[in-house]
């Protein structure tokens, strides 16, 4: 009895502590005209910058932009104020929409001090993880997946970055027959020993990296590190100086009166841009303590309060010069110069290993790609570009739509391009911005 009792007192002060440290949330969709407004209140303890990179995370993968955000700490508590909008700039509408917000903040807070690790990694039966990183080339995505189809391999998802020469890829596969995760140990070892030689390809020197797992990781977010491992924020050549007018500019200066280093970005909008920016952050192992983030027309202006997590602000030259080639490199990832093509067709096995070997054998290079599959239907995203990474021509789009067609009952939908989109006449074309960065003048904010 004594110790059942003890027991008892052990996990009511297990769940005193955490509910301590778990944030709560607040979703007020009646203060602003234009935005809902997330409030996020945290308690001063450990986690707090996993924490915020995991609401952060959470609303990205809701598809919410963020407008405006303001990120403050008076010593013992942590306030966190997003602004967002849906995908089209609305305010968002509906208890539905509202309600899923607070129920996916809630089940990724309520797993953040104990299940999940600052990678996010879940187990799972279902999928098998591959991660690859290499020198980038035309052709690689439709190696790998010839590779996969031949050791019957059925790609479920799978997401594939390219930048500065380098690519990462997190490929998710199950068993052709099975449908389940990849057990047997030889199969796996076969497997990354053909991706290994793969991503080698002529070139001896140039190893590449494979890495098969059960887990499952917040893809984002382990591309992120993927490509920081490979030192992408390294500058190869004259690499993305045709598109200099796209960079993101990056300072640091340091605040005397508080000992913060002041980090202040000004780059292009964009989708999971401020996710992008704490993924550099927290990698390099600091810790926001206040923050602001406005966007205007086309533009976003961020600024930082930071200390790394030993307390100290950045210190020498060495470090200021790489947390700027991080932090520029984190937001150049994401932001594709390439044409891009959605497809949407009935998902099959060794689909995704055809549609790469069209775009291949008409000479197109993949800059990015998003693969998923819902209710039996592939929907696959790609950005491309020719071979020497210039705008891919009106007849090559004709013509792989003829091929894809060939095997399967395919939507191709050329996005920005309505004369170039081939669909059914119901759809209607998407439209991306594509301009040029516009000079907005923002106004300095000061944290106090």
């Amino acid at each position: 009895m004594g110790s059942s009792g003890g027991e008892g007192k052990d996990d009511w002060y297990a769940e005193l502590v955490q509910r301590m440290h778990t944030p709560s949330f607040l979703v007020d969709n009646d203060a602003c005209v234009n935005s809902t407004i997330i409030k996020v209140i945290r308690v001063e303890g450990m986690n707090k910058q996993v924490i915020l990179l995991e609401v952060v995370q959470v609303l990205a993968d809701l598809n919410l932009m963020i407008t405006k955000a303001n990120m403050s700490f008076d010593g013992e508590w942590f306030m966190d104020v997003f602004h967002v909008t849906d995908a089209d700039g609305n305010k968002l509408q509906g208890k539905k929409v509202i309600n899923k917000i607070q129920e996916s903040l809630a089940t990724k807070a309520s797993f953040l001090p104990s299940v999940m690790s600052s990678l996010g990694v879940m187990p799972s039966k279902m999928l098998t993880s591959i991660e690859l990183t290499g020198a980038d080339r035309p052709g690689l995505l439709s190696e790998v997946c010839a590779v996969l189809k031949d050791m019957k391999c059925n790609v479920v998802e799978a997401e594939v970055w390219t930048h500065n020469k380098r690519t990462a890829a997190v490929v998710r596969v199950t068993d052709e027959s099975s449908g389940l995760a990849i057990e047997n140990t030889e199969r796996i070892s076969t497997i990354k020993e053909l991706l290994g030689n793969v991503l080698r390809g002529i070139d001896e020197a140039m190893t590449g990296k494979t890495m098969v797992s059960m887990g499952i990781i917040h893809t984002q977010r382990r591309l992120h590190q993927m490509l920081s491992a490979e030192r992408d924020y390294e500058r190869v050549g004259l690499a993305g100086s045709e598109n200099e007018t796209f960079r993101p500019h990056v300072s640091v200066s340091h605040c005397i009166e508080k000992d913060y280093s002041v980090v202040t970005l000004r780059s292009k909008d964009r989708p999971k841009l401020l996710f992008d920016t704490l993924c550099a952050l927290t990698d390099m192992q600091y810790m926001v303590f206040h923050g602001t983030v406005i966007t205007k027309g086309v533009e976003a202006w961020q600024e930082y309060y930071i200390r790394h997590i030993n307390g100290s602000p950045i210190s020498s030259e060495t470090e200021t010069k790489r947390v700027i080639q991080c932090l520029e490199a984190a937001i150049e990832r994401r932001a594709c110069e390439g044409l891009e093509l959605e497809l949407q067709t009935e998902d099959r096995i060794g689909l995704l290993s055809d549609i790469t070997r069209i775009f291949r054998e008409n000479g197109l290079s993949i800059r990015r790609a998003e693969i998923s599959t819902k209710g039996g239907m592939a929907i696959d995203t790609f950005y491309v570009s020719d071979a020497s990474g210039n705008h891919v021509d009106s007849k090559t789009i004709d013509s792989i739509h003829q091929q894809i067609t060939q095997i399967c009952k395919a939507v191709l939908r050329v996005k920005g391009n309505p004369q170039l989109s081939f669909k059914p006449p119901a759809e209607t074309t998407v439209f991306h911005f594509g301009n040029l960065l516009k000079a907005l003048f923002i106004p300095e904010f000061q944290v106090d």
